[in-house]
């Protein structure tokens, strides 16, 4: 990723900024780092346009600041540190999994639990796309590395349902695969859904709206959270759901999911758990 290049035509929301940590809004649709057909269009491309100047004194071995990722398609909340020390502390803090990372995904149905955690292990595997190339996407496999996700539903209709993710680990595409998993593909999801909901809405719904952490420098608890994505108020109409975010906060916000080591550690900025 050497040389950067500013692109200011790559927008975003900021939804916190303070001298050590950005937290922003990334739309769907837009890769979170440069890469092969995407050299120049990316959410790292459009913070190097309003922060490039604190950015690229990280340099690439600390990856610009990005913490974490998002997939293509998922949108939602991605942290990105301003300063090494920034970005050292909330290193340990992800590699710990102390920070919490809510999603909001619309599924086809719910599952039968209302609330629990998903601890099939997930294992990476190139598919082959066409016939000059292939991608990298993820299945539960008991040779995979541990994976855990806790979940509730917040709302469900007779045609689909609201469901809060927490992954505690971050396997690549570690949401999609799980929820999959017990029977609640998210709608819009092409690779792992099933395939009467990979057209079902206008892309993949699946939102990151919240993250919990710590402060680096200042040691207070920072909870940041965002508005359910215009692109698909229209779907939330149609399949006769609410707004998640016009509901009142529930007191259960961290996912109960016990205590105890889940596996290996995780490196931040590696894998994008969504």
């Amino acid at each position: 990723m050497a040389g950067i290049q500013p692109n200011p035509r790559v927008t975003f929301r900021v939804a916190h900024e303070d001298d050590s940590i950005l937290v922003v809004e990334k739309p769907s649709r837009v890769v979170t780092l440069p890469g092969l057909g995407h050299e120049h269009d990316t959410l790292l491309n459009g913070l190097f346009a309003t922060h490039g100047h604190r950015l690229a004194q990280l340099g690439g071995d600390r990856a610009y600041g990005l913490m974490h990722r998002l997939d293509r398609q998922t949108s939602g909340l991605v942290m990105v540190a301003l300063t090494t020390e920034a970005y050292d502390a909330m290193f340990e803090q992800f590699k710990r999994r102390a920070v919490g990372k809510f999603y909001w995904a619309v599924c086809h149905k719910p599952p039968r639990e209302m609330t629990g955690v998903i601890r099939f292990p997930i294992e990476e595997h190139q598919e082959r796309a066409s016939r000059w190339a292939s991608m990298k996407k993820s299945r539960v496999s008991g040779a995979g590395r541990p994976a855990l996700t806790a979940y509730r539903v917040l709302e469900a209709s007779d045609i689909a349902a609201m469901i809060e993710a927490r992954p505690v680990t971050g396997r690549l595409h570690q949401v999609r695969v799980h929820l999959a998993a017990i029977g609640s593909g998210i709608l819009g999801d092409d690779w792992y859904g099933p395939r009467s909901t990979s057209q079902a809405a206008p892309r993949l719904a699946l939102h990151a709206h919240r993250l919990k952490f710590t402060h680096p420098v200042t040691g207070e608890p920072i909870d940041v959270r965002t508005k359910w994505p215009g692109d698909l108020r229209r779907l939330l109409t149609r399949l006769h759901l609410q707004r998640p975010d016009l509901k009142p906060v529930l007191d259960q916000a961290e996912h109960e999911f016990g205590g105890g080591p889940v596996g290996e550690e995780d490196a931040p900025g590696t894998e994008s758990d969504d």
